[in-house]
């Protein structure tokens, strides 16, 4: 009589070769599972649970790690006062946008993630660095798992960038590695981490465990050789990193490339820098040689606003440190629909939604009668609460077909109760709406009290969406309804 294995067990019983052991495991969280759930208990994520082969554990004894850069496997807790700080060295990309988003350049040793939508640019902007630094004399290494050396020649000839960059066309994480000793190139760049595997996993390319251990061993050579490493990675639909969270946490810095793929501006945004300020944008044009830096990108946003128009209005943004003017723009329709639309584009629905609500209370204005769309031009995204008070402008503008001044700004954060707050970086925001020729702004009247005017421009407070409505639409002035109702 034969014997068989127990279904499920990794091992060899008389001679019968055991099923290898498997998981289940979320390709968005990595949660893993018993059996197979249609949606992941811990990210909500459906259709995201795939079985995935578990690779043995190791059977020598308790290994030692070190996760300080450089430590000894022996070391021994010291005083933190006796720690003496190294500056790190730094290296320009050749864009000034992207040094500024980085903090100054390149950090010898660092792993920086560049994610993005597909078609957005980040080849093109991962040539034009390799190409810089190869004309610097520094060897750059670019490992290609989706397109061929071809198709890449034929990027790098576009861009005139080809001449001094090594390719290799591999997705094996262990045969990188080898090439990457033996080659010994100044800064390596992997396109992308999610075609990476490795032959220590039996999963496939893209799955939670091939992201995790590929992207760990890159970040260990980056660490132990002083090499930078960049990696490319993919977004999912919510326009999130494509792979599990701990992706983003062994990296030193995460870079977000955002933009319309038809349009011409791209904005880069630092999420998380080790070595550099963070949440700070840089803005670039995409033309027929590649990427260049856009010096002033308030004037290129507001190139094309129109004049005169209903719903249009200037909002002076703060990303990271630098102050940027947008236009916002708002579309109040008669809606023949039971529930009206409510779209937005580059803002919050949400808050958008309770702006909408604080006009319909606090100006008296019918919106649940109209279709309302709401949309930062250009492709810019804006997510700080010193819209408030511009999206309401915007709306009431719309709705009651009276356009504002065009030499108008305007900033500040509403509440619930239809009061204006202060907001940070006020002076700055004027500054900026001075330099590119704003006459008026209308600011919460705690920052016209306290902030310092600058030449040229008219500052003036309100307190209130009422104040607002009665400085704005004298003509049509609805009925504010107190804050006390």
């Amino acid at each position: 009589m034969s014997r068989v294995p127990f279904a499920g067990v990794g091992r060899v019983v008389s001679g019968a070769v055991a099923r290898p052991r498997t998981s289940f495991v979320c390709q968005q969280c990595g949660a893993q599972f018993a059996k197979w759930v249609g949606r992941c208990n811990d990210c909500g994520h459906w259709d995201s649970v795939v079985e995935e082969a578990v690779a043995p554990r190791p059977t020598a004894g308790p290994q030692r790690t070190s996760i300080a850069i450089g430590a000894a496997r022996d070391a021994k807790p010291v005083p933190l006062g006796s720690v003496e700080p190294q500056t790190a060295s730094r290296v320009s990309t050749g864009l000034v946008e992207l040094d500024r988003v980085l903090g100054g350049g390149i950090v010898a040793g660092s792993a920086i993630l560049l994610g993005g939508d597909p078609g957005i640019g980040k080849s093109t902007i991962s040539l034009q660095v390799l190409g810089e630094l190869g004309r610097r004399g520094m060897k750059a290494l670019y490992v290609s798992g989706e397109e061929s050396p071809e198709q890449v020649k034929m990027r790098a000839d576009r861009l005139g960038s080809g001449d001094s960059i090594l390719i290799l066309p591999e997705t094996c994480v262990e045969e990188v590695l080898e090439q990457v000793e033996e080659t010994n190139p100044a800064v390596v760049l992997v396109d992308s981490i999610q075609t990476m595997h490795s032959r220590e996993l039996a999963s496939a390319p893209g799955s939670v465990g091939q992201v995790r251990e590929c992207a760990a061993a890159l970040v260990t050579m980056a660490k132990a050789s002083g090499r930078p490493t960049i990696l490319i990675g993919h977004v999912t639909k919510e326009g999130t990193i494509a792979g599990p969270r701990v992706l983003e946490h062994v990296v030193d810095t995460v870079l977000h490339f955002e933009g319309d793929s038809d349009g011409g501006l791209r904005l880069l945004r630092a999420v998380k820098n080790r070595f550099g300020p963070t949440n700070e944008v840089g803005v670039l044009e995409m033309g027929e040689s590649g990427l260049r830096d856009v010096g002033n990108p308030s004037a290129v946003l507001l190139a094309e606003r129109p004049k005169g128009a209903p719903g249009s209005v200037v909002l002076p943004t703060v990303e990271g440190t630098r102050p940027l003017l947008v236009e916002v723009q708002a579309l109040a329709a008669k809606s023949a629909l039971a529930m009206p639309r409510r779209t937005t584009l580059g803002l919050d629905a949400n808050r958008v939604a309770v702006l909408t609500a604080i006009v319909d209370k606090r100006a008296g204005l019918k919106l649940w009668e109209h279709d309302l769309f709401v949309s930062i031009a250009g492709g810019f995204r804006v997510a700080e609460p010193a819209a408030d008070l511009a999206i309401i402008a915007a709306i009431g503008s719309s709705a009651s077909d009276q356009p504002l001044p065009a030499d108008l700004v305007l900033f500040g954060e509403v509440g619930l109760a239809g009061e204006v707050r202060a907001v940070r970086h006020a002076e700055t925001r004027l500054r900026e709406a001075a330099k590119l020729g704003f006459a008026r702004a209308i600011v919460p009247a705690a920052t016209a009290r306290g902030a310092k005017a600058p030449d040229g421009l008219s500052v003036e407070g309100v307190a209130s969406v009422g104040e607002l409505w009665s400085l704005l639409f004298r003509a049509r002035r609805p009925r504010p309804e107190p804050l006390d109702a």
